[in-house]
């Protein structure tokens, strides 16, 4: 009798409702899916962006088509608000629009001066898909995030193999399953569903790129593991992003957005404001206007709800424990309280006067919490915005000084006036610098990302002059120092 092949189950986060039951892939299944993808990445490859344009065009078609069934089932999965996951599948769907239609421009063969030496030769950089791509995707945003990276990469011509979280497989296996149904041929993207331990085997296969989002610890696993075989990565890690509130911000509108910042999908977002950094003269005003805002909000599965559960029950205990060692510290509430955390869900809590040395302030929390803080100065805020691990996002409230701000911070994301605006937008590049990760996905830089360029120099005639070889004469050498000095030799200004 063959032996049964292992399962898990997802499980909604709110009822505990079985969404569905999906096979623990092994090593085995993933080197079988990896090896699938390499059998296909040169058929991908030779479509051309026309033809990968078309395949990518009609999955975005089929995705709309079918966003009410992939909205309801990220609902299910993560608990969040039906409108959140509608929202996060049509962002998704626009970055493979993007992908698909701006990779003709950003990765065709360009052609580079030869110079003077060398002006008998052509100079010519091509941008050359690596190959097969491993993601790895996280479960707070289960579509959107990954579709970062499964896009871009299929756009530049290369094969993918999708990992989803184990407690998100249901809209990974339903993401694998829509691209079968438009593609033209097989291998070309597949996922494969498990526990760590598959993410663990997709790593060490024989992928020639890996993408991963998900904690700074697990990143640097993934680098170390990728770094024995010298294979490149891609990684979006944790932030602690902090926000920037000038004395001529607009308060009430800062306040509104903020709170969405903080706050929205449970405040499980990387790029979720945790950190506030107000200007003195406006503090009290912001501290009364964000509270009238978090009393509006509704916690729940049900419809009006604004955010859901914890969808990791373990996050809980990491919720806590930076609320208790914020208070304990000598931090106040100004919403909320210790009881936030109970049955699976966390209500809100905005607490003012943190240390800048508790864990709330310098460890992400993942969670609907935000810390407030006065300074005296921008100057101030600049540096405590910096004086952190992370450098994902950051956003600034200011009417005149948003971009100056901007200038002196160190992340990889800014939004002024604004929150999240920057993942929205197909065109610019999603990332972060020290432990948020390296690398970009999104726009020209997501494409160019997925590929490493090709430099291929061609003879176009023959010159009297031959200076890369061991028949060069005398006369050669004078020639070339003359020219070196015609046009490098110091001038008077």
């Amino acid at each position: 009798m063959a032996k049964k092949a292992a399962t898990f189950e997802s499980i909604n986060p709110a009822t505990g409702e079985v969404v569905g039951v999906f096979p623990i892939c092994s090593k085995s299944d993933v080197d079988d899916a990896v090896a699938r993808a390499h059998s296909a990445k040169q058929r991908w490859s030779d479509l051309g962006f026309r033809g990968r344009y078309l395949a990518l065009r009609d999955w975005a078609s089929l995705l709309t088509r079918e966003i009410d069934l992939a909205a309801n089932l990220i609902h299910r999965e993560t608990g969040k608000p039906l409108s959140d996951a509608t929202l996060e599948v049509a962002l998704a769907i626009e970055h493979i629009s993007w992908a698909g239609k701006f990779a003709p421009r950003i990765l065709s063969r360009q052609n580079r001066p030869s110079g003077l030496l060398m002006f008998n030769l052509s100079a010519q950089v091509q941008r050359v898909p690596y190959g097969v791509v491993g993601v790895i995707g996280p479960w707070n945003y289960p579509i959107f995030t990954p579709i970062g990276s499964i896009a871009y990469a299929l756009a530049a011509g290369n094969t993918v193999v999708f990992k989803p979280s184990e407690f998100t497989p249901g809209i990974g296996a339903w993401l694998g399953e829509t691209w079968k149904r438009v593609a033209p041929f097989e291998g070309i993207f597949s996922t494969v569903t498990g526990t760590p331990e598959t993410g663990v085997a997709l790593t060490s296969s024989n992928v020639d790129k890996i993408s991963f989002t998900g904690s700074t610890r697990t990143a640097k696993k993934v680098a170390a593991a990728c770094a024995d075989r010298m294979i490149p990565v891609v990684l979006e890690c944790g932030g602690k992003d902090p926000v920037l509130i000038d004395r001529d911000a607009d308060i009430e509108k800062a306040a509104e957005m903020t709170l969405w910042h903080a706050m929205s999908n449970a405040g499980q977002s990387c790029i979720g404001a945790e950190r506030v950094y107000v200007h003195q003269d406006v503090a009290d005003k912001f501290e009364r206007a964000i509270v009238a805002e978090a009393k509006k909000l509704t916690v729940g599965f049900g419809e009006g709800a604004h955010y859901g559960p914890a969808t990791m029950p373990s996050q809980l205990k990491v919720i806590k424990s930076h609320i208790d060692d914020a208070v304990k510290r000598g931090g106040t509430f100004i919403y909320g309280d210790k009881g936030a955390v109970k049955d699976g869900y966390v209500q809100p809590v905005i607490l003012k006067n943190v240390p800048e040395d508790s864990t709330a302030v310098t460890e992400e929390t993942f969670g609907p919490t935000l810390v407030i803080n006065s300074v005296a100065n921008m100057d101030e805020a600049i540096d405590l915005a910096n004086a952190t691990s992370y450098g994902l996002g950051s956003a600034i409230w200011s009417k005149k000084n948003g971009k100056k701000i901007a200038a002196h911070l160190r992340c990889g994301m800014v939004s002024i006036n604004s929150a999240f605006s920057f993942a929205a937008i197909g065109s610019v590049p999603f990332g972060g610098v020290k432990d948020s990760g390296y690398g970009r996905i999104h726009g020209a830089e997501g494409l160019l990302e997925f590929t490493f360029p090709r430099t291929v120099v061609r003879t176009r005639f023959k010159i009297p002059l031959e200076f890369t070889t061991f028949n060069r004469t005398k006369f050669d050498d004078k020639i070339l120092l003359l020219l070196i000095r015609l046009r490098h030799k110091k001038r008077k200004r």
